[in-house]
């Protein structure tokens, strides 16, 4: 298995002079950390307006950042809102490729449609295009990766003239792809278009088998034609994550901040109202957390097997990775087991200290990490040996890279 991180740059109200400045240098720090440690992926997301759930509007920034300072953690898009005006998508592969190339060749490319109303209507999208406009964005972006030069696009929402769009990545034919989902229907999608399924949905290892069955059952049938130029056969899972030696100790340090993270991805996506610059989410989230699944005196009960979620008398309650060692061990081999290819930890979430986050990775990198990480190699090695017939035969059902017609372009024009 694999492990990854995961930032939102969360920032809960009251906010004070340089409390953005220090999100950001911690997060860094975070990140070089997880990169000596040994921890494989950092991903990192995109959102527009999101106060104090996400403060991250500028990923390939932050990115940027992370390829100077590590050497061998992959560097992830979780995700890159594809559909257009959020981004072009020349914009997109210029931007992914430059960040391919001064990372060595190490990004993940994911991709996403965007659900908040928030972001969308900020961004005049409207809700019943957003998915058609990610399918026909990508499908432009791909191209641009491959084509020399790009052959230009005649959609329904994207027009746009045959150019060479450089720089070309490192990684050919391009970064591996990945697609935001939150239910099985999107794991499903995901699979027919040949790209890894990023799963921020909660789940138990018992629902991820059902969605990695289904996930790869589809990936080995007529009905995935890759989205892009290659397979990327993997599905990953995001867990709240905090460990220490006492259990106590880890609820105290991670539940509230993995809680909020819960709480603040629902107001925003599922019932929030929100009035922009004036909601204060983290006083709401005090005051109304238990009746959305965020009980604390359910999940902060110790000696329990972790699970996503702990019940108690019908009650559910976030809980995820949030423990010791042996507990987060034994969830972890649930998924292992599962067929999950990846979890993703997040730990900087609602009022978590960085130095509680760097000591938990830490202490997960030394009692957990290893058991289930060293016999990766020999996993990919046979999952790639087990599915190669499959990507083989999707790969020759995607229509190849098209030859742009003569095409020339008056350079100099009048001011």
């Amino acid at each position: 298995m694999k492990f990854g991180i995961f930032y939102e740059h969360q920032l809960p109200r009251p906010w004070h002079e340089g409390d953005e400045h220090r999100l950001l240098r911690e997060a860094l720090e975070q990140v070089e950390l997880a990169d000596r440690l040994g921890i494989d992926h950092v991903w990192e997301v995109e959102h527009h307006f999101l106060e104090e759930y996400s403060h991250s509007s500028a990923p390939e920034v932050f990115l940027g950042a992370v390829s100077q300072r590590t050497r061998r953690i992959r560097i992830g898009h979780g995700i890159v809102a594809l559909p257009h005006p959020y981004n072009h998508p020349a914009r997109v592969a210029e931007r992914a490729a430059t960040l391919d190339l001064i990372s060595d060749g190490r990004v993940e490319l994911g991709t996403g449609e965007t659900s908040s109303e928030v972001e969308l209507a900020g961004f005049g999208v409207a809700r019943e295009e957003k998915r058609a406009r990610w399918a026909e964005a990508l499908d432009a972006l791909t191209r641009m990766f491959v084509e020399e030069p790009f052959a230009g696009y005649d959609g329904a929402y994207l027009q746009m003239p045959p150019r060479n769009v450089v720089p070309k990545p490192l990684q050919r034919p391009h970064p591996p792809l990945w697609v935001a989902c939150s239910r099985r229907d999107t794991i499903h999608l995901a699979a027919t278009k040949g790209l890894g399924a990023l799963s921020f949905s909660f789940v138990e290892p018992s629902e991820a088998k059902v969605w990695v069955d289904d996930y790869y059952a589809t990936l080995a049938s007529a009905e995935c034609v890759p989205a892009g130029f290659s397979v990327n056969p993997n599905l990953a899972v995001v867990l709240p994550f905090m460990c220490h030696r006492d259990e106590e100790t880890a609820i105290e340090r991670g539940l509230d901040g993995g809680h909020f993270f819960g709480y603040s991805l629902a107001h925003y996506y599922v019932f929030g109202s929100h009035q922009p610059g004036r909601t204060d989410l983290w006083s709401e989230f005090q005051a109304n957390r238990s009746g959305w699944g965020f009980d604390r005196q359910v999940a902060a009960r110790t000696g329990q097997i972790l699970g996503a979620q702990l019940l108690e008398q019908g009650l559910g309650s976030l809980r995820g990775a949030i423990g010791t060692p042996r507990q987060i061990r034994d969830l972890l081999r649930g998924y292992a087991d599962a067929g999950v290819d990846q979890v993703v930890f997040v730990s900087q979430a609602g009022r978590n200290h960085h130095d509680h986050i760097c000591e938990s990775m830490e202490l997960f990198a030394q009692e957990v990490m290893p058991e289930l990480h060293d016999e990766e190699p020999v996993r990919e090695a046979a999952k790639a040996e087990r599915l190669g017939p499959a990507v083989e035969a999707a790969l020759a059902r995607r229509p190849p890279p098209r030859q742009a017609p003569p095409h020339t372009v008056r350079a100099a024009g009048r001011t």
